[in-house]
């Protein structure tokens, strides 16, 4: 067992026994090498069932990697370009001032449609002609290009619906024949998990104690189901076996198999990869209030990198604590999934640190 391998195994060993966490996957590439595979806990708390590398769980916003990795294998094989209006595949989406919007609107989240129209629910998700009929139709709370604001769910459909059109194929579909095949990570990666899957995935578990910041329905942006990850949610089949692409299921290793892909050239060239990481919008995020500087598709930067790391890297959290990201300087792909959703990313903030550090004393 390596040393890294060893460190992050311990830790996830003992964030596991003090209760702070039931199950955690994390998985590390570096230079094309897995040099972690670690696993801890339990797949089910309710019947004791292990988890395995190879247990797929549900982890919300994470699955925006895949997403944004599919809109740019769209681009590359020439279905997409980055900069044609949406209309041109999707007239009836210009409506309300919207027929200047293009995928690089899209994948940067500027488009100004955040949020799910309220006459959508989340039992409504499963219904893709519903949900775009409601995106097209709706009026942008921004001028698109303007401002920049999470697309929370509605950043999958957007991207799915243009690639339904252009290619006559379901995002679920292209996950299989460009990402999960070639790479060898079948039942790793899940837009619409195939029904007798179901068995083997993790369930998972709300942390009890209250979330702290309770969106104002009044005045957020967001609907509560939007903003607050749900176990109940991730846990429903109806929800598991959809293709609602701006959340999935995936293995840590699944995951951080694809972004190794992505950085070792086999999904996408070397100037695609600097698309990926280069800056391409930035601003308040009009969701959060918080600064946002995206490329296209992807958040910049690891989550709790110190400032002088000046960090390269690119990749999605998800809502409950899982995290996956691509760091090209540093020639890294990384991800963590876990079964329980806490409110915060204390256990991927802590896994990382032991990364960079390890890799800060291997240059």
């Amino acid at each position: 067992m390596s040393e890294i391998q060893e460190r992050i195994q311990r830790h996830i060993d003992a964030r596991v026994g003090t209760g702070a966490e039931t199950g955690v996957q994390v998985a590390v590439y570096r230079d094309g090498a897995l040099i972690v595979d670690a696993v801890a806990g339990t797949a089910d708390p309710a019947t004791g069932r292990p988890l395995t590398s190879g247990t797929p769980i549900f982890s919300f916003s994470t699955a925006k990697n895949v997403v944004a990795t599919l809109a740019h294998l769209l681009v590359a094989r020439g279905f997409l370009d980055y900069d044609s209006p949406v209309v041109d595949l999707w007239p009836e989406f210009g409506v309300h001032g919207k027929d200047k919007v293009t995928l690089r609107h899209v994948l940067t989240h500027t488009v100004g449609l955040p949020a799910i129209p309220r006459e959508i629910g989340p039992g409504e998700l499963p219904d893709w002609s519903r949900v775009c009929a409601s995106l097209a139709a709706a009026e942008p709370r921004w001028r698109p290009g303007t401002a920049v604001g999470y697309h929370s769910y509605t950043f999958g459909y957007l991207v799915g619906e243009l690639a339904r059109r252009a290619t006559g194929r379901r995002m679920c579909e292209l996950l299989r024949e460009w990402i999960t095949t070639p790479l060898g990570i079948e039942g790793q990666l899940y837009f619409a998990a195939p029904r007798e899957s179901l068995p083997r995935l993790a369930r998972l578990e709300q942390q009890a104690r209250p979330w702290p910041g309770d969106p104002d329905d009044g005045d957020a942006i967001l609907a509560p189901w939007e903003s607050r990850p749900s176990a109940d949610f991730g846990n429903a089949a109806e929800i598991l076996c959809a293709d609602i692409p701006s959340v999935g299921i995936a293995t840590a290793r699944g995951l951080a198999t694809m972004f190794d892909a992505v950085l070792q050239g086999e999904l996408v060239d070397a100037a695609r990869l600097t698309d990926l990481s280069a800056l391409a919008f930035e601003g308040t995020d009009q969701v959060f209030g918080t600064r946002a500087r995206m490329a296209l598709g992807f958040p910049i930067g690891r989550i709790g990198a110190p400032a002088e790391e000046n960090s390269g890297a690119f990749g999605w959290p998800g809502g409950g604590g899982s995290y996956a990201y691509a760091d090209p300087a540093r020639r890294v792909a990384f991800a963590l999934t876990k079964t329980r959703l806490v409110p915060n990313f204390d256990t991927a903030l802590s896994v990382t640190t032991i990364l960079a550090d390890h890799l800060a004393g291997t240059r």
